[in-house]
């Protein structure tokens, strides 16, 4: 690998990361080190969740290049062990090019797989297919009991309404791994040496306005037109994509399951509830340099 520096910018959703990584970026070209944006949030790798996911237009990306957006269809699922070789290859190839990688995104698991030595419990696709068909025909409930037989404390976790997670816990415990592979660690070491770790921190009261407004301006902007389209490349059928916030609530006001003001009232509700999980989840990043929201990017140039 290079030795280019691998800065991740990371924090809860609406806090400015994409501004400043994207000053970030020219600051660093400005003392010739060029920079390419890796993309971390897990929904702005599906094409065509645009409105929903806040993502950044091409036209708006002043030039830099950008990487691991719109790179799946609707109807994938894009395991995070999947989207870590990825990323990580889309990495060294900036190294090689003599470029820092910016890692940027708020998908806590998917940084985490890339900034630390994270490593996944094994997969069989075969075995898979036989615990989805045993989940189908029995429920949750008989794959649980087989988890209790090995690993009571797993058991004991699982919530049986979730039988995609009951069926893969069962599937890493009958590879004879542990399932708390895909953890963050006690202690993290970093898989990158020349690591900078940056969280963007804007006061609770704030950002839960522009949160909420983000939720409005969504839907102004033509979020239930993005989404009916969607629909029609598949998006309810996907694994992952229809359950993402907002585009559930969209799929639900398109099939009258809710009116207009009761979706945006629900997708405001999970997204503030999700910005707290991920003010927590990366809280526990050793290392981590905050910053206020609309820090200049210079103020984290370092030799």
């Amino acid at each position: 690998m290079g030795a280019g520096r691998l800065w991740a910018i990371v924090g809860a959703t609406g806090t400015g990361k994409t501004s400043l990584s994207l000053d970030l970026a020219e600051e660093l070209a400005g003392v010739g080190r060029p920079a390419e944006i890796v993309n971390a949030d897990a929904m702005q790798l599906y094409r065509g969740m645009d409105i929903g996911t806040a993502k950044i237009a091409v036209s708006e990306r002043r030039g830099i290049p950008h990487h691991l957006f719109d790179e799946f269809e609707v109807t994938e699922d894009v395991a995070v062990a999947v989207y870590q070789e990825r990323a990580r290859a889309t990495i060294r190839d900036i190294f090689d090019r003599g470029a820092d990688a910016i890692l940027v995104g708020g998908s806590g698991l998917y940084v985490s797989s890339v900034v630390f030595d994270f490593r996944f419990p094994p997969r069989d696709p075969a075995l898979r297919s036989r615990l989805e068909a045993d989940l189908e025909a029995l429920g949750a409930g008989a794959l649980i009991e087989r988890i209790r037989a090995v690993d009571p404390g797993a058991a004991d976790r699982l919530d049986p309404r979730n039988g995609r997670r009951v069926a893969r816990a069962l599937e890493v415990l009958l590879q004879g791994a542990d399932t708390h592979g895909a953890a963050l660690p006690e202690a993290p070491a970093l898989w990158h040496p020349d690591t900078e770790l940056i969280g963007v921190h804007l006061d609770r009261t704030h950002l839960v306005e522009r949160l909420d407004e983000r939720v409005r301006s969504m839907w102004r902007d033509g979020l239930l037109t993005e989404v009916d389209a969607l629909r029609a490349r598949g998006l309810e059928e996907g694994p992952t994509a229809p359950r993402a916030i907002g585009y559930a609530q969209a799929l639900a006001q398109l099939s009258g399951r809710m009116s207009e003001e009761e979706a945006v009232a629900e997708t405001q509700a999970l997204t503030r509830r999700y910005a707290r999980r991920q003010v927590s989840w990366f809280k526990r990043y050793p290392g981590l340099l905050w910053v206020d929201a609309g820090t200049p990017a210079s103020a984290l140039l370092r030799p």
